[in-house]
């Protein structure tokens, strides 16, 4: 089997719908792409081509270790792992790249505007969240990278993963758990299933989906979705919340 190269993997993306100028928070998978001619490096320069000088790359460089303690104990946000995946580690590790200062739930970003969505995650304004913990600031706070992407309507690739991966329904919940406030929230390991509101989603979202190299994807406007999602909780409650482990 001949391997990806970098001109495939741009042409693939291009294909499925990214384009310059592109603001891109991207879920993946390296496996999934299949053989790729050099690697995750490979992988990263066709996302730069795919979006421009102009547009900006963001993935999770998430820390999560089991336990809040144990994620604050560890992080130290210039030498802690990524632990969502080998893409991510090495877009961590790229000298290019900046990274938000979240104990847990921290972003890395490379590209336009990349410090100014990255810093200011130790703010405290915005949105409580169940990973908030000083001296960090909130999660899905105002100046936090994720909802400066949610308020930039960037788009989500999900390159090879399924919705359980979708980290963005935890906005979701965040929203829905502020302008519905609930004392079971306080009371167990109340979330959303992500798996049944993504079925929601392919159902009846404004998504694309095709493949990149081997992986099978999904592009969608983060706005959107979680907009979507939200509304759709907030009709059927029963339906959605869970105590199931993630």
């Amino acid at each position: 089997m001949s391997s990806h190269t970098r001109s495939k993997l741009s042409q693939d993306l291009r294909s499925l719908g990214v384009e310059p100028a592109d603001i891109l928070f991207i879920h993946s998978s390296f496996k999934s792409l299949g053989p790729v001619d050099g690697g995750a490096g490979t992988v990263i320069d066709a996302l730069k081509d795919a979006v421009g000088d102009e547009g900006l790359l963001l993935m999770p460089s998430f820390n999560l270790l089991e336990g809040r303690n144990l994620r604050a104990e560890s992080w130290k946000v210039e030498t802690t792992p990524s632990t969502v995946g080998w893409i991510t580690e090495y877009f961590r590790l790229m000298p290019e790249t900046v990274r938000s200062d979240h104990y847990s739930h921290s972003v890395a970003a490379l590209g336009k505007r990349a410090h100014e969505f990255t810093s200011g995650h130790l703010s405290r304004e915005g949105y409580d969240s169940v990973w908030d913990l000083e001296p960090w600031g909130k999660m899905f706070g105002t100046h936090s990278p994720m909802y400066k992407a949610y308020q930039a309507d960037a788009k989500v690739l999900m390159l090879g993963v399924e919705y359980d991966s979708s980290t963005y329904v935890h906005l979701v919940e965040t929203i829905y758990r502020h302008e519905r406030p609930d004392p079971r929230w306080t009371s167990g390991p109340w979330r959303l299933d992500r798996p049944l509101l993504g079925e929601y989603w392919d159902r009846i979202g404004t998504l694309i989906r095709g493949c990149v190299g081997d992986a099978e994807c999904r592009l969608f406007q983060v706005r959107e979705y979680v907009d979507t999602l939200l509304a759709e909780a907030k009709r059927d409650p029963s339906r959605y919340w869970t105590t199931k482990p993630e």
